[in-house]
């Protein structure tokens, strides 16, 4: 099957005319190129292409070093994984730098390592891969541009919608692949293959929970920035993933608030990923956050944040009779994030209130003025400051005239 035709019509001229500058350099060199991977994948989908991910049966170094002598740009390489990084000198289509990877094999010298590599064929490269749809190549060089390499049956899976691993041990050399599984087939709308489901067994989740807290919280943040992410942690949840793992179900009723991020002129600064760890944790106990904490390697920031939501959420029974001062002085050193993924939890009224309009009602009167009045500085200057700024959101005063009046009354002592 020749796929020459789809590729250009896919990909910006800018991009072709890229590959082709690489696939002559190549050429030169004896070195068959290759787009291979989720490249060749999204091609055949007939969905956008982010990066270029090109394979050469030769030395990527090599190669990068004659494209930077003859184009210009930067070069980083890592000569242990036999990979380049070409840095262009100007973008390509928003494309700022480009990837050139030597074929190779990986081995795994226990379940869950990461992997050795070494250099091999190509065959051997697409069998190193996680799933049969990401297993194929796509030739870019030469007269046989175009030619697509399917070995494992890639194609076939694409067109029954299918994920399926490469071999029995998949899961245990790889357990994060369990997640990629996941995330595939519901951004896919693709099923897992009824003998790769089978492989999700005790062996690979007991592998999969003996990862690192960094490969863990990078899978789970891959799967908040996924427009299906509910869907997906229910099939992790079917999947005993997240029992392996001792972390909670996502509740199904906060399903659709993953995507309401918030309007610019609300002024919080919350991103996908953080809005949803608080959906999923929130409702968790501080003590059950901290030990996710350490288990799955959170920042200190995000830590801050998931326990500030959850202790927000277990005080807003107390909260039903409180004055907007109340809520203000109660909530004001929060994360704004915390207080925003509570209010879409509970479309609690008082908490958007705050964060629009509350947060930033101050009183006229400063402590300047307050020494102006021959008040000594010292703690007064804030408790009269703090009951100021409350009659402002009580109501009880709504002027500048009202607030003098009530600043008189507070400095006269009565």
């Amino acid at each position: 099957m020749n796929l020459a035709d789809l590729l250009k019509k896919s990909l910006d001229s800018s991009l072709v005319d890229l590959i082709h500058r690489v696939a002559d350099e190549s050429s030169s060199l004896g070195f068959p190129l290759y787009l291979v991977g989720g490249s060749v994948r999204d091609l055949m989908l007939g969905r956008p292409i982010v990066d270029l991910d090109l394979t050469l049966e030769g030395d990527a170094i090599k190669l990068a070093r004659a494209l930077v002598k003859k184009y210009g740009g930067d070069l980083t390489t890592h000569e242990k994984f036999f990979t380049a990084t070409w840095e262009l000198e100007s973008p390509v289509s928003n494309l700022q730098s480009l990837d050139l990877i030597s074929t190779r094999r990986e081995t795994y010298t226990h379940p869950g390592a990461l992997p050795t590599v070494t250099k091999s064929t190509l065959d051997d490269d697409l069998r190193r891969r996680d799933f049969t749809i990401n297993a194929m190549a796509i030739r870019v060089d030469g007269e046989r541009f175009g030619e697509l390499h399917d070995p494992l049956g890639g194609q076939s899976d694409l067109e029954n919608k299918l994920i399926r691993v490469l071999h029995p041990n998949s899961f245990v050399d790889d357990p994060t692949r369990i997640f990629r599984a996941v995330r595939y087939a519901a951004r896919y709308g693709f099923d897992i293959g009824s003998e790769t489901l089978k492989l999700v067994n005790a062996e690979s989740l007991n592998v999969l929970s003996g990862l690192s807290g960094e490969r863990l919280r990078h899978e789970f943040d891959l799967i908040f920035a996924e427009k299906d992410s509910p869907t997906m942690f229910a099939r992790l949840a079917e999947l005993n993933v997240l029992t392996a793992l001792d972390t909670p179900n996502f509740d199904a009723s906060y399903a659709n608030l993953i995507d309401k991020l918030p309007e610019e002129s609300l002024g919080v600064e919350i991103d996908r990923i953080t809005l949803g760890y608080i959906l999923w944790l929130a409702d968790s106990s501080s003590t059950k956050i901290r030990s996710l904490s350490v288990r799955l390697a959170f920042t200190a920031e995000l830590t801050e944040t998931l326990i500030s939501a959850s202790e927000l959420k277990s005080m807003l029974p107390k909260m039903i009779n409180a004055k907007p001062s109340g809520w203000t002085f109660a909530i004001e050193n929060m994360p704004l994030a915390s207080i925003y993924g509570v209010y879409l939890m509970t479309n609690d009224k008082p908490l958007f209130d705050f964060l629009s309009t509350w947060r930033h009602v101050k009183p006229v009167t400063t402590g300047d003025d307050l020494k102006a009045r021959g008040l000594e500085p010292g703690p007064r200057y804030g408790e009269i400051l703090r009951r100021l700024r409350a009659a402002w959101l009580d109501g009880e005063v709504k002027s500048k005239e009202d607030e003098l009046k009530l600043l008189n009354e507070f400095i006269e002592g009565r």
